[in-house]
């Protein structure tokens, strides 16, 4: 080993690398010079042990910056790979928390340069910097279960998604106000004309007055031209706009909530502020924001959505609010909000547009002299809007289920009132943004659009003669959820497909065992396992690879525990850590992962205005490449659980 306490000239280099990686990514310049100031930089050949397990730890966390380090166990004298971590992977980092010896191994496979970072520097980085906190909360956590200090107190409240932190996302309190990035300025010699000009081509409504270097000196807004050039009489169009500006304009930072601005308008008397970056006049200009800023963003209040939404008073105007709710949805993303959070209000509101299609559909059915049924019936939504997950607008999945009526005659023709429902109101979602179902699986299709015999004759079927068509047939219908109308009557059917797989007791086993159709990728560290079709060629599917094998296991185990309740796959997870406590633990990892998953799904098809399905490894930074191998352990974890709980080596493929 050799190591170097880095010149000048490498702290620049260094600095430079670190602000590549999480969590030194989230820092400044500045600080990531500070902290390359105070490591080493250690070169290692390759076969070199750097520490064993059990050893006392030493006084340095570890990066590496080239080469690679395996980390292992050794088992009944069996060396068991743990993990290898690669360019940017920290280890070494259980000396943070003051325990005296490494719980693994660890080896150089190949010729590595490593940064050694004093773990006194990152204590202090913890203390004073969240992202730093949040960034060890999470992956220590999850990597090393023995760390017994936690770190929450530093994690940002709107993070932790608890009850006050939602009360104030509710109030908008916590919501940051879209700022104008794109900046036009002028120069405070141009003549008014020139300045008004310029407004009227970028159709924006103020203008800010700035020197050579951007600092603001003043604004021109429309109401200045309207009062001091239209209005006063004789030839000012050809003076400086220095004449006419407001000055000084009123500089803030960025990142102001809307409570903050609204407050702030309220004591300024102004309507537009002006954002720089230390938020004085004598640092650049980098953003601005308009009343008609908050006035947007106020508009986007969950509370706000919803009352539109059931206010709506055509499809055109649903359509609108819907395109609202998508805003703030990336809102939500970009702050890093909660996602339990954000799938609860999600599922409300989509949940209000469902609600508000139907009943457009019955009174469009009913000026048409077309009359619903006096018949108990529900509206049921399946797949991830079934299980409360759908938050990017992909492919809508819904059935009706309704009361048998006392006859044939009668059942085919409640059964056509129904269906015309159904169409109609699938044709709303649509032009909301829910596209039809590739497979059909929509309450305008017969064979989804069934009494509860008949429903109940299909899952007697399914549950019976497990055959894979019944198996998948079981994974999209088990999760249904009742939207609108009798939701006595689902869980009556809830009630008794439960009874149903308790008297088959045999086919939770196939279920279990077609949850395994997906195992985890659990040989890759440097490369991910991606699709080879050529549509997705090097895409790496995350439903197929990392949601569903967690969702498909939190399925069956509800069966198993007979949970009655409508719930998701991480509420699943939870409750059944409840009832079954010698899984608590690894089923709150696999709630945890699989609202990652969610998470990192909807950043991309957000991104890509798609369905966020299929990701380029190469989109994914550090963090989430290192989330992903941590994940992918638990998935392997919960399908050992599944293959030896329910016995599934004895049964037939």
């Amino acid at each position: 080993m050799q190591t170097t306490t880095p010149s000048n000239t490498i702290v620049e280099r260094v600095a430079v690398d670190l602000g590549k990686y999480p969590p030194f990514d989230r820092l400044g310049a500045d600080k990531n010079r500070e902290i390359a100031a105070s490591l080493l930089v250690e070169y290692h050949e390759e076969g070199e042990m750097l520490f064993r397990k059990g050893d006392e730890l030493g006084g340095f966390s570890y990066m590496v910056m080239k080469g690679a380090v395996r980390l292992f166990d050794t088992i009944d004298g069996e060396e068991m790979l743990v993990d290898l971590c690669d360019e940017g992977d920290l280890f070494g980092v259980r000396a943070i928390f003051g325990t005296s010896t490494y719980l693994l191994s660890a080896q150089v496979v190949e010729e590595s340069l490593l940064l050694a970072i004093p773990v006194e520097t990152i204590k202090a980085l913890v203390q004073s910097e969240p992202v730093v906190a949040a960034f060890f909360t999470g992956a220590i956590a999850r990597s090393v279960q023995h760390i017994e200090h936690s770190l929450s107190e530093a994690i940002d409240l709107r993070k932790s998604g608890s009850d006050a932190g939602i009360r104030s996302l509710l109030a908008n309190d916590a919501l940051v106000v879209d700022q104008v990035r794109n900046v036009i300025t002028c120069a405070p010699d141009i003549p008014i004309r020139e300045a008004a000009r310029i407004m009227s081509d970028n159709n924006i409504g103020s203008i800010i007055v700035a020197s050579a270097n951007r600092h603001p000196l003043g604004i021109i807004t429309d109401t200045d031209l309207r009062k001091k050039v239209v209005a006063v009489a004789g030839p000012v169009n050809e003076r400086p706009v220095s004449d006419i500006m407001t000055s000084p304009v009123y500089t803030i930072t960025a990142g102001k909530t809307v409570a903050d601005m609204m407050m702030l308008m309220v004591r300024a008397k102004l309507r537009h502020f002006c954002i720089t970056e230390d938020g004085t006049a004598n640092s650049p200009v980098t953003g601005i924001i308009s009343e008609h800023d908050i006035v947007t963003s106020e508009g986007v209040n969950p509370a706000v959505l919803m009352k539109a939404i059931t206010q709506s008073e055509s499809v055109e105007q649903l359509v609108q609010e819907r395109e609202k709710a998508e805003k703030l949805l990336r809102m939500y993303i970009a702050q890093e909000v909660a996602i339990h959070f954000i799938t609860s209000i999600f599922t409300e509101l989509n949940d209000a547009l469902i609600v508000k299609a139907i009943e457009f559909s019955v009174a469009d059915m009913k000026r048409e002299g077309i009359e619903l049924p006096a018949v108990e019936f529900c509206w049921l939504s399946l797949g991830s809007e079934g299980r409360k997950e759908q938050l990017l607008r992909t492919d809508q999945d819904n059935a009706i289920l309704f009361r048998d009526p006392p006859d044939e005659v009668s059942r085919d023709s409640v059964q056509r009132a129904f269906l015309e429902l159904g169409k109609r109101v699938s044709a709303i979602l649509v032009a909301c943004g829910f596209t039809p179902c590739p497979a059909e699986i929509m309450a305008s299709n017969p064979d989804w659009c069934q009494p509860l015999s008949g429903w109940m004759s299909y899952f007697r079927k399914w549950i019976g003669t497990p055959e894979p068509k019944a198996l998948m047939n079981s994974t999209i219908f088990f999760d249904f959820r009742p939207v609108f109308g009798s939701t006595s009557l689902a869980l009556e059917m809830k009630r008794e497909i439960n009874a149903e797989i308790e008297r088959g007791r045999g086919f939770l086993q196939f279920f279990a065992k077609n949850a395994l159709q997906n195992p985890p990728p659990l040989g890759f560290f440097r490369n991910f396992l991606v699709e080879k079709s050529r549509e997705h060629a090097h895409e790496f599917d995350i439903k197929a690879r990392a949601m569903m094998p967690l969702s498909d296991a939190a399925r069956v185990l509800a069966c198993e525990f007979g949970v009655n309740d409508f719930l998701g796959t991480v509420e699943r997870f939870r409750r059944i850590g409840q009832l079954l406590p010698s899984f608590r633990e690894l089923s709150e990892e696999a709630a945890q992962a699989y609202e990652f998953l969610m998470r990192l799904r909807t950043e991309r098809g957000l991104a890509e205005n798609s369905s966020g399905r299929y990701i380029d490894p190469e989109h994914l930074n550090k963090m989430q490449r290192q989330e992903l191998r941590n994940l992918f352990t638990t998935i392997g974890q919960i399908q050992s659980m599944l293959n030896l709980r329910y016995q599934l080596d004895y049964i037939r493929a």
